[in-house]
C-alpha cells in the first residue's frame, strides 16, 4: 500500500524540486541583467562627470600655449603702442 504512494510521491517530489530550481535561476538571471544595466547607467553618469570636470592634458598644452601667444602679443602691443600725451618723456 505503501509503495505505490512512493513510486507517485518521489516523482512528483523531483518534479517539483525542479520547478522550484528553474524559477529561481531565472529569477537571478534577472535580477543579474538588472544590475548589469544598473551598473552600465552609472558608469556612464561617472564618466560623464568625470569627462565634465577634469581637463586632458593636451587640451590644457594647447591652453597654456594659447595663453602665452596672448600674453606675448599683449606684450609686444604695449611696447610698440605710443605714449599717451600726458606720459611724454622728455
Amino acid at each position: 500500500m505503501i509503495d505505490p504512494i512512493l513510486q507517485v510521491l518521489v516523482p512528483m517530489v523531483g518534479l517539483v524540486s525542479g520547478l522550484i530550481a528553474t524559477y529561481v535561476s531565472l529569477q537571478n538571471r534577472a535580477l543579474l541583467a538588472e544590475v548589469r544595466k544598473e551598473i552600465a547607467e552609472l558608469e556612464n553618469r561617472i564618466i560623464t562627470r568625470i569627462n565634465g570636470t577634469y581637463v586632458r592634458a593636451g587640451e590644457c598644452r594647447l591652453r597654456e600655449e594659447l595663453v602665452a601667444e596672448r600674453i606675448s602679443a599683449l606684450a609686444a602691443g604695449v611696447h610698440k603702442a605710443e605714449p599717451t600725451p600726458d606720459r611724454k618723456t622728455a
